[in-house]
């Protein structure tokens, strides 16, 4: 099975909404990526057949879909609210689009139901109605009508943002387990690096309205290709600092660190810093230091976020383990590894340097 975008372009209002989009996907799980109004929904409302490109083609298996209407189209879609019959059970949400779905034999309708339902958790539930379910059982619902019959392609638009962190967890890996090798294209959006990485499926990372790259994930992470990547697969947000390669060296803000390759004196470049490789202990003689003032500390309980204000007014942002206690306005020292700085050009905003491999790390 494959699905194939083919120059996609979607305006709206004279703004590009979707600009040349290029994808091949195969069977299995991918995972789409991006910020808010990156342009997953409008990208998948497009393979469902929900919107109709102003160019480009939507190819499905070697066949052009682009004009075929989406109830003839084998595809379902999943949303992030919860969006199922509320004068229904369990079990006739399920098996509503088994009923609909031409040449689905009828004998095998209550087998599917309850095949999907057990694969789901909702073998027990089959006779509530959605007003009766908590909200992870409705998702579960949601998500079960979807796999209930089988499509060349299944869309999950954002399906676990609603939910809370414990339902999310549970949920993301009985996902992953269900599509790994699934039959059909499984296209999975989210705009949450952690969900992206625990599902290691291939990736595409979407950002105004074009593909900024596409992947393994875990390979992106390391090794971001443009700060728009690198600035994607971040949270907590990145650092970032500006830079300049003089004689050989990046200085920044009175650190020094090796430039990679050989580069002209003057270029201008940025410098990201992820907060969990920030420490304010030295830990090995060829950190770079960043002297700083204490703003604000915020304790999550396993984590303590410790927000810093550097010379120049810019702001530095370290993840330290535990619960840690500061006071506002006391003096401090950001140290970073050399190996774990990610260096980006300016403008342009391509990977100059991004893994410890690269760069020596005394200098």
């Amino acid at each position: 099975m494959a699905l194939i975008l083919d120059g996609v372009r979607v305006r709206q209002r004279g703004e590009v909404w979707l600009d040349d989009i290029d994808l091949e996907l195969s069977s299995g799980m991918t995972t789409l990526i991006g910020p808010l109004a990156a342009g997953k929904t409008t990208l998948m409302r497009v393979i469902a057949g929900l919107r109709r490109p102003d160019a480009g083609r939507v190819v499905v298996n070697g066949a052009d879909v682009t004009s075929v209407p989406v109830r003839k189209r084998s595809v379902a879609f999943v949303y992030q609210q919860f969006i199922n019959y509320p004068s229904l059970t369990v079990y006739e949400n399920i098996a509503s689009p088994l009923r609909l779905a031409a040449g689905f034999p009828r004998k095998d309708v209550d087998g599917r139901v309850r095949e999907v339902a057990v694969l789901m958790g909702l073998d027990g539930l089959l006779e509530r109605r959605p007003d009766e379910l908590s909200g992870g059982q409705q998702q579960r619902t949601a998500i079960a009508r979807a796999l209930a019959r089988p499509v060349d392609v299944l869309l999950l638009d954002e399906p676990l943002a609603n939910l809370d962190y414990k339902l999310r967890e549970q949920l993301r890996a009985d996902l992953k387990a269900m599509f790994s090798g699934s039959p059909g294209v499984v296209l999975y959006s989210t705009s949450d690096p952690a969900e992206a990485l625990s599902f290691a499926a291939p990736t595409v990372v979407l950002g105004e309205g074009r593909v900024r790259h596409t992947g393994d994930v875990a390979a992106m992470y390391d090794r971001p290709p443009s700060l728009a990547v690198a600035a994607t697969l971040s949270d907590p947000p990145l650092n970032l600092l500006p830079g300049v390669v003089e004689d050989g060296r990046i200085t920044c803000l009175g650190a020094s660190l090796p430039a990679p390759g050989a580069h002209a004196s003057g270029l201008r470049v940025v410098l990201g810093i992820r907060p969990h490789q920030v420490t304010i202990q030295r830990t090995s003689p060829g950190q770079l230091a960043f002297p700083a003032e204490i703003r604000l500390a915020e304790v999550t309980g396993s984590l303590t976020f410790l927000h810093l204000l550097l010379p120049d007014r810019r702001h530095l942002v370290a993840q330290l383990p535990g619960t840690q206690l500061f006071t506002p306005g006391e003096a401090a020292t950001a140290y970073v590894d050399p190996g774990h700085v990610l260096v980006f050009t300016e403008p342009g905003g391509d990977l100059l340097a991004g893994s410890a491999a690269e760069v020596d790390l005394h200098g």
